[in-house]
């Protein structure tokens, strides 16, 4: 075998190796339209969901921007998500029901990582 089909066929070996890691990088850069958040308080801890155009841009880390509006408000409407299995078997986290964070109730909040799909709100179930 010549040095130039040696070169083809390993060039030709990496083609999938190259897109897949395209499209890795191009889904690790597109913002979530969810972002997850745990919610200490002193009776319980839940995770909740605010959409990423909710919460809008900015410089500062997601975590701080929902600090500082859940402070200028004193209450946030938010959706509480929770690990389920869609319709194909999957396991995704999907938002639960609506519940109202307090300022004056909570102990912290802190970003919430997931290896799972998440779903956008309006997959609810009534």
């Amino acid at each position: 075998m010549s040095s130039f089909n040696r070169r083809f066929v390993f060039c030709l070996a990496l083609l999938p190796a190259a897109f897949a890691a395209r499209h890795v990088r191009a889904q690790a850069q597109a913002p979530a339209p969810v972002l997850l958040f745990k919610v200490v308080s002193p009776r319980d801890d839940i995770v909740v969901g605010i959409e990423a155009a909710q919460l809008g841009a900015g410089a500062t880390p997601p975590v701080q921007r929902l600090a500082a509006m859940l402070a200028e408000k004193g209450q946030l409407m938010l959706w509480q998500y929770a690990s389920h299995k869609d319709a194909s078997g999957a396991l995704v986290q999907a938002p639960l029901k609506q519940v109202v964070v307090f300022r004056n109730e909570l102990l912290r909040i802190e970003p919430y990582a997931t290896p799972l799909a998440i779903q956008p709100p309006g997959t609810a179930k009534p």
